[in-house]
């Protein structure tokens, strides 16, 4: 993780945090990244911590205090510079570089990954598809031919593949995923509804809608519970 310099320190030196910065703070980073490509877009040059809280439904001190784990932004009362907050932010995140992903499950929701177009711009090529299921191997799905599975560990390392997104049914998750860590593979989005288990370095990300509904139900049996630090209005 990288440390943001202020404006005054404009210098692309960086270094790791002094102190953890908690996982709910960098799941909101990429979140910053896409407010500020659309203000660069729209052709805004500065901003502020009340402009991105409106937009983000995030609270302006909220914002202040994600930010200030990295460095410090800006000057007081005159906001951030966009292009310079949303390049550091993508250095911190690494999204300044190019990233492998192999997709293993070619399945329906393997299908749909495969052939989403949003993933490139972003920096994140899918370079390799793997299954185990016979009909499926040497189809090609989204401009990739499929492979098998025994290829894995010689397309990781050939591919220069860092990430892996896990799209099989949940009795194989943990399976595929102890092969993909023997593999090398140390960023892995899990999208079976299950916890995959994994030794230390490795980070595991599952992605459930369910849970994500359950979630959200909270807040329609609580109507005036705050989001965010924020109440709903009215």
């Amino acid at each position: 993780m990288a440390t943001i310099l202020s404006d005054a320190d404009a210098s692309s030196e960086t270094s790791s945090p002094a102190i953890e910065v908690p996982e709910v703070v960098i799941d909101r980073l990429p979140q910053y990244v896409r407010t500020l490509t659309h203000l660069l877009e729209e052709g805004v040059e500065v901003t502020n911590s009340q402009q991105l809280g409106e937009q983000l439904q995030v609270t302006p001190a909220q914002i202040r205090k994600d930010l200030s784990y990295f460095g410090r932004f800006g000057k007081q009362g005159r906001g951030y510079r966009v292009r310079h907050l949303l390049t550091e932010l993508k250095q911190i995140l690494g999204l300044d570089s190019e990233w492998n992903v192999a997709v293993i499950g070619v399945g329906r929701l393997g299908n749909a990954i495969l052939n989403y177009p949003g993933f490139n711009p972003d920096g994140f090529h899918l370079v390799a598809a793997f299954d185990n299921n016979p009909r499926n191997v040497g189809q090609e799905v989204g401009g990739i031919v499929v492979q098998p599975m025994s290829d894995l560990a010689e397309t990781v390392t050939s591919r220069n593949i860092t990430i892996a997104i896990v799209a099989v049914p949940s009795p194989a998750t943990q399976s595929v995923v102890d092969l993909l860590v023997e593999c090398g593979v140390r960023a892995i989005l899990n999208y079976a509804p299950i916890n995959a288990q994994v030794p230390a370095g490795v980070r595991v990300r599952s992605i459930d809608p369910v849970l994500a509904l359950q979630s959200m139900t909270y807040y329609l049996n609580f109507p005036e519970a705050p989001v965010n630090g924020l109440r709903p209005a009215g």
